[in-house]
């Protein structure tokens, strides 16, 4: 069984005991899928490589349109959908609330305390570790989109993944349209 197969598993382990897991969406992404350079919405290739894990994650995780949004959002704003073994440390020279280095890496750009960094840079399981903080939110359906994920990201900025929300809806609409 592959790396993200069993974190898949052990996320739905985790989840559905809780009552966490929600009804799963419908979704037509097939594994493995190739995209064109053109990309959809100035996304493309590796990217929407990305965002298709996170969209085929969270709705085995059983997380609605809504929640695969969210992902997809913060994965745009955390690393611009791109699997990247560094942080804010090294780009900006950002330090967490106590002075110390940010250890952020990944997709979601997670720290120590979310993993190891194997489970950080393995796209299905950061996302598996996403949503799992995301489902303990009683009320993240009802928040603002950028709120729910500020609540489980932990950044400076609530409103910072707004901007991203409609090119997130665009990219999951597209990949988990219609069957064909």
């Amino acid at each position: 069984m592959s790396t993200a197969a069993v974190a898949v598993a052990v996320g739905l382990f985790v989840l559905v005991p809780l009552g966490l897991a929600r009804d799963p969406a419908p979704l037509c992404v097939e594994e493995p899928q190739t995209f064109p350079e053109a990309g959809i919405e100035g996304w493309s290739g590796e990217q929407l490589e990305n965002a298709a894990t996170i969209v085929r994650t969270a709705a085995t995780l059983g997380f609605p349109r809504e929640g695969q949004i969210l992902g997809v959002m913060t994965a745009m704003g955390e690393s611009s959908l791109r699997n990247i073994d560094y942080g804010d440390w090294e780009t900006r020279g950002f330090t967490n609330p106590d002075g110390s280095r940010t250890t952020s890496i990944g997709l979601f750009q997670q720290q120590d305390w979310w993993g190891s960094a194997e489970q950080r840079m393995d796209p299905a399981t950061s996302a598996t570790l996403f949503f799992d903080r995301l489902g303990r939110l009683p009320d993240w359906q009802a928040m603002e989109p950028s709120h729910a994920i500020h609540r489980v990201q932990v950044n400076t900025d609530r409103d910072y993944y707004s901007r991203f929300q409609a090119d997130a809806t665009a990219v999951v609409d597209a990949l988990s349209g219609p069957c064909e």
